[in-house]
């Protein structure tokens, strides 16, 4: 049985939100390919920006899945999303137009996404009325996160860009797999930091005193978080002030929308009480 919540009251529309997520994902993955029209990788922070902005959205696609009744699922809804996710964005990797790398990645996550929520629902018979359209858009969160991850940590989203990398021996530069996005295991890395913030925001705010622009506020907070580590990563494989900018900006994003949640937690809190420490003496 389920329960369906057929709107979100006071909130912004899911479809207005799945809008702006999209356009503000692939305008910054985009705006990545500066790196190639400028010789650097400076631009690369525009991929960190791209994951926030696909994290709330995907954040408020599980919203509306589990308003049908399924909290307890909310973990694997963030799992599915990264690992049909990954599938859609490896094999967009491999096209060989260049500025259509992203667009491959959302159609492929979209086809993969739409066939595991008609396995869900037809097969699997869970009979859930957004669960197609959620998963839909939860593969493509996945697929367009990890490649804005990957451009972050790498400067670009190749395939022969996420496989190879360099490595200097006795005055030569040789290739190496291993110094890589794939070959290194940094995108498992990258899985796991998208999966968790997509799916901790509403774990940590549902409940009757739940609110959308907290529960977004979030997500935004534990994008540029996951933003931040992507950005020590990225010392590893791109050069040093490139990798500092997009950390300069991660913490700046991060501090910005930390306090801002601690500000609308105290707003939702039933009583704000400016408490002091307990007093750790004998007595007390």
């Amino acid at each position: 049985m389920t329960v369906k919540v057929e709107v979100i009251e006071g909130g912004v529309p899911h479809n207005t939100i799945l809008a702006s997520g999209v356009v503000a994902t692939l305008v910054c993955l985009y705006l990545t390919y500066l790196n190639v029209m400028t010789g650097t990788q400076l631009f690369s922070f525009f991929g960190g920006l791209a994951v926030v902005a696909a994290l709330i959205w995907g954040s408020h696609t599980i919203k509306v899945l589990c308003s049908y009744g399924i909290g307890t699922g909310v973990p694997s809804a963030g799992m599915i999303a990264f690992g049909s996710g990954v599938i859609a964005m490896l094999l967009a990797t491999k096209v060989s137009n260049v500025l259509l790398i992203p667009i491959a990645a959302l159609i492929l996550a979209a086809v993969i996404g739409y066939i595991l929520g008609y396995l869900a629902n037809d097969v699997l018979n869970m009979k859930i009325p957004a669960m197609v359209q959620a998963l839909t858009e939860m593969a493509v969160v996945g697929a367009l996160s990890l490649m804005g991850f990957a451009v972050m940590i790498t400067g670009t989203f190749t395939f022969n860009g996420l496989t190879t990398g360099h490595i200097a021996y006795m005055g030569l530069i040789a290739p190496s797999f291993q110094i890589s996005f794939i070959g290194g295991g940094l995108i498992a890395v990258a899985f796991l930091l998208g999966a968790m913030a997509i799916q901790h925001p509403f774990n940590a705010c549902l409940g009757p005193g739940w609110k959308q622009d907290r529960m977004l506020m979030l997500t935004a907070e534990c994008g540029f978080l996951s933003m931040l580590v992507a950005a020590v990563m990225s010392f590893a494989l791109i050069n040093v002030f490139s990798a500092m900018l997009s950390l300069i900006v991660a913490i700046i994003g991060w501090v910005y929308t930390y306090t801002q949640y601690i500000e609308l937690s105290k707003r939702d809190a039933a009583a704000w009480l400016d408490a002091k420490m307990i007093p750790d003496v004998e007595g007390h």
